[in-house]
């Protein structure tokens, strides 16, 4: 079994004590791809001098996701090129692992952004206790909203998901894909148009929910397997009947 993209992989990636040098690649890695939204970066893009301290931990990997967040080659990708609402809306996925919440949270960074720039709009995420109490110091942002949480929205769940793309996409267009949505505050239909090539509608995926009596129980946990046209409807019934989703994978 494997997971459907790598993009929608929560896996929990922390800097300890006792890295070895291969694991320090993995997690610097992890950082680029995740901050940087997927884009290919060449070795002359790569902050060798962050990567240095973190390696003599000088700098934690929350130091070296703000080093990535606030360099020329961040601003260049997403701030340069985009509205503020869609850079906010990045922001959010790279840096929270999430998709913004509602309008507010929008119009608040756009607050910050304009009236203390650039470099306090990237710190705004990074001192927060969101970030602070999900990722701590030395954890790798991932896309905790890939699943549904408590304290989270179920839309913002939907939006996560489309935000998040597949191991061969990027976020280097331009246009909103949440604008409406947020604004509105209204559901947003599931699109799981990334998921490689061809074929897409003759696969299938396992869908493992809870009931939220205990998670960690196998016996309130249920599984359902259904084909890619019946995903976005079945994902939507569960969340109408107060279910968790677990894990989405794709069956192989």
């Amino acid at each position: 079994m494997t997971t459907l993209t790598p993009s929608f992989t929560s896996e929990r990636l922390e800097l300890r004590s006792n890295t070895t040098e291969e694991d320090l690649q993995v997690i610097i890695r992890a950082v680029y791809k995740q901050v940087l939204g997927n884009a290919h970066v060449l070795e002359s893009q790569r902050n060798q001098t962050a990567e240095s301290l973190l390696r003599n931990r000088d700098l934690t990997v929350r130091g070296f996701v703000r080093a990535i967040a606030q360099s020329e080659l961040y601003k260049s990708l997403f701030f340069e090129p985009n509205s503020a609402y869609r850079f906010i809306e990045l922001n959010c996925k790279h840096l929270l692992g999430r998709a913004p919440l509602d309008q507010a949270e929008i119009s608040a960074h756009v607050q910050i952004c304009i009236q203390q720039g650039y470099a306090a709009e990237i710190d705004s995420y990074l001192d927060s206790a969101e970030y602070l109490n999900n990722f701590g110091e030395n954890c790798v942002p991932y896309p905790r909203s890939s699943t549904t949480q408590t304290g989270i929205k179920n839309v913002v769940f939907n939006r996560t998901m489309n935000l998040l793309g597949g191991a061969a996409t990027s976020d280097s267009e331009h246009q909103s894909k949440l604008i409406s949505s947020v604004a509105t505050n209204l559901p947003q239909k599931i699109k799981v148009s990334s998921l490689g090539q061809g074929g897409a509608q003759e696969k299938r995926f396992r869908i493992v929910v809870t009931k939220g009596v205990n998670s960690m129980s196998k016996l309130a946990n249920k599984t359902y397997c259904v084909s890619y046209s019946q995903l976005s409807q079945n994902i939507q019934n569960i969340q109408k009947t107060g279910g968790k989703i677990l894990s989405i994978t794709e069956v192989v």
